[in-house]
């Protein structure tokens, strides 16, 4: 009789495989609240204020309707470890910030806050931004006014609605990190 070999499971940590598509869909009845849906699942969210928008303006408070990539994730190492995750990871310093000036040649871009405190702050006092993932909208070309600072973000305690993120528990939003890749598509709308 022929001996079967055992298989042995591995003793290293594999991450999951990366969703190759996350969907982000409006809520029924709820402009500024939403479900994401990655590798079957499905979590809420919350959206911007004008809800998901075809046209975005810089300052009209909607989640831009598209297709787009996830960039990187900005961390904030003071609140809690290095997340799993196989995107580009860049830890968040006092002087990170986001030009969302249309008029300047930085719009829409990450940049160092000088002494006049310009751009959108980075490192804040809430924790919204303990976790950002940055995407693609508005980067290829960069159109002035077609908005900015648009990432994937920790919710407000109350689901609030975002200028135009869309953002979600940390659980959830740890959950998410661990399933995207850099050929992950994020379709809103």
């Amino acid at each position: 009789m022929k001996k079967q070999a055992r298989s042995t499971p591995s003793k290293q940590w594999t991450q999951p495989a990366a969703v190759p598509l996350v969907r982000v869909r409006r809520a029924a009845g709820a402009v500024s609240r939403g479900w994401l849906i990655a590798g079957g699942r499905a979590i809420p969210v919350a959206l911007g204020r004008g809800g998901i928008l075809a046209n975005k303006r810089e300052g009209d408070g909607g989640t831009p309707r598209g297709t787009f990539r996830p960039l990187r994730l900005w961390w904030r190492a003071d609140r809690g470890p290095r997340p799993r995750t196989a995107l580009p990871i860049r830890a968040i310093t006092a002087d990170d910030a986001w030009c969302e000036d249309p008029a300047s040649r930085h719009y829409n871009r990450p940049i160092r806050r000088s002494s006049a405190g310009e751009g959108d702050r980075l490192m804040r006092d809430d924790h919204l931004y303990d976790l950002i993932i940055e995407i693609d909208h508005n980067t290829r070309p960069r159109i002035a006014g077609r908005g900015s600072a648009v990432f994937l973000h920790l919710a407000r305690d109350n689901f609030g609605p975002t200028a135009g993120c869309v953002a979600m528990t940390r659980p959830n939003l740890m959950r998410l990190l661990a399933r995207l890749g850099p050929r992950t598509r994020i379709a809103i709308g």
